[in-house]
């Protein structure tokens, strides 16, 4: 099984048994990702990939995909407002632009960016593209990051086609059967 089927088999079935609905996003393959962390409680589940030929100490690219269970009322403006909140807190000089939003679909969403020229006591930047999704039973937070001061017109449009095209999976026994024969 490939690792790109790994994570959204991972995510998947953590949705499962409470929610029967994924978000799915094919992670560009030229990466190789890799697991870098899978923790889940029973209100988050939190997957974090980087590209194969990258450590955990040194990444330069990092993936998230969080799903929160049970919040699908939660207005995708405000999941937007309380993300960039919780980035303040630790860079006060972060910026954010909102890129795109649709929520006139059955699953609104939003596209953003945070960019973060440092944060207090790491002199480090780190910069992400926020893509947010409400479900019918989740809310479905994910990011790219850079460790970068700013992010680059090519890079947000490669990843906004990348979010842009993810959906919301209905899931049903039969495909935890076939996800779990791979």
């Amino acid at each position: 099984m490939n690792k790109l089927l790994v994570i959204t088999f991972f995510l998947a079935i953590s949705n499962f048994v409470f929610s029967q609905e994924s978000l799915k996003i094919v992670w560009l393959e030229k990466y190789e990702w890799k697991l870098l962390s899978n923790q889940e409680n029973d209100n988050v589940h939190v997957i974090e990939i980087i590209p194969g030929k990258e450590e955990a100490e040194n990444w330069t690219m990092l993936g998230q995909m969080m799903s929160i269970k049970g919040t699908s009322n939660l207005p995708i403006d405000k999941a937007k407002d309380l993300m960039f909140e919780q980035t303040k807190a630790t860079s006060p000089k972060a910026t954010l632009t909102v890129i795109e939003k649709n929520e006139e679909v059955e699953y609104p969403w939003i596209l953003f960016k945070i960019e973060n020229p440092n944060f207090t006591g790491d002199k480090k930047p780190e910069s992400q593209l926020w893509y947010i999704r409400r479900g019918k039973t989740s809310l479905y937070v994910n990011f790219i990051a850079k460790k970068k001061k700013k992010l680059n017109d090519e890079f947000v449009e490669e990843w906004s086609k990348v979010f842009k095209e993810s959906e919301i999976i209905e899931l049903s026994e039969e495909n935890e059967k076939e996800e779990n024969k791979n």
